[in-house]
């Protein structure tokens, strides 16, 4: 299959074209210009180094599947409500509409477990059909863009996955986020400063996000025509952060400690995500 893939460089997409570089499939990848990915992914794919705005038609003749990972304002990096609003509604609709017009014939899009919000605590295993009650700006664009996407499925009969992703972790992850924070000051013998880390969350390797991201663009029967497919993309093995955090600690072996409960819960913060698995995608 012919592949566009935004986010390449992105911590998950930097591991989904790693993977893809194991496939027969040919990849056509946006970049900024000398942006690189975020670890070794082995053979290089086609680079595209332009603006996600500025993507043409043209670009998308051949695609077979077009797989969407960017995004801006992904935790703990910031943007204004504009620029959410701007890259995660408006330019990925027009991008929609431009690789439709060109013939795509599946499109693959990234959501987050974020979008489901306040719904978060009325469920043990939050269904992909649970209302959408995001509590940050971040969050919100990704439900508009989501609910945007969804409708233009359905009145142009394309093939649309959508996936939301859970607490992914890895290499090449950004360092202020929970795991490489961690594994840093594991690593160089400190202590570790968090919440009291009873938040509970589905952690699940990038790795293995990848692996449900080819799924999707290969898996013929999984998607139809103006039906969109939404997952949850996850283990469904709910821990709290500081059981994780612990484990992970233990793993590596670390001299320092994890001093829990020296930070303080993010405002509006759910305390439970976990997602309800009805199908595996990995």
């Amino acid at each position: 299959m012919n592949i566009f893939l935004t986010g390449g460089t992105g911590f998950i997409g930097s591991h989904l074209l790693l993977a893809l570089g194991k496939q027969k499939h040919t990849v056509i990848a946006l970049r900024r210009s000398r942006s690189k990915p975020c670890i070794n992914i082995g053979q290089e794919p086609m680079w595209c180094e332009k603006s996600m705005d500025k993507l043409e038609l043209s670009d998308f003749y051949g695609i077979d599947v077009f797989v969407h990972l960017a995004s801006v304002g992904v935790s703990p990096k910031s943007a204004t409500l504009n620029e959410l609003y701007y890259w995660n509604v408006l330019v990925m609709l027009n991008l929609l509409v431009k690789a439709h017009a060109a013939g795509v014939k599946r499109f693959i899009l990234a959501g987050s477990f974020a979008e489901y919000g306040l719904s978060a605590d009325k469920y043990d295993y939050i269904p992909t059909d649970a209302p959408l009650l995001p509590t940050s700006s971040y969050a919100a664009s990704k439900a508009a863009g989501f609910i945007a996407a969804n409708a233009f499925a359905f009145e142009n009969k394309i093939e649309l996955c959508y996936l939301r992703i859970f607490s992914a972790y890895g290499e090449g992850q950004y360092i202020n986020n929970f795991w490489p924070s961690l594994r840093a000051a594991a690593l160089s013998g400190e202590d570790f400063f968090m919440t009291p880390g009873q938040q509970i969350r589905d952690f699940i390797q990038v790795e293995l996000v990848a692996k449900s991201i080819i799924n999707s663009i290969e898996d013929q029967s999984l998607v139809k025509k103006g039906i969109p497919y939404i997952a949850n993309v996850g283990t469904g093995n709910p821990a709290t952060m500081l059981d994780f955090a612990e484990k992970c600690w233990a793993d590596w072996g670390a001299k320092g400690r994890i001093i829990a409960g020296a930070k303080s819960y993010r405002a509006n913060e759910p305390m439970r995500f976990v997602p309800l698995i009805v199908k595996a995608v990995i």
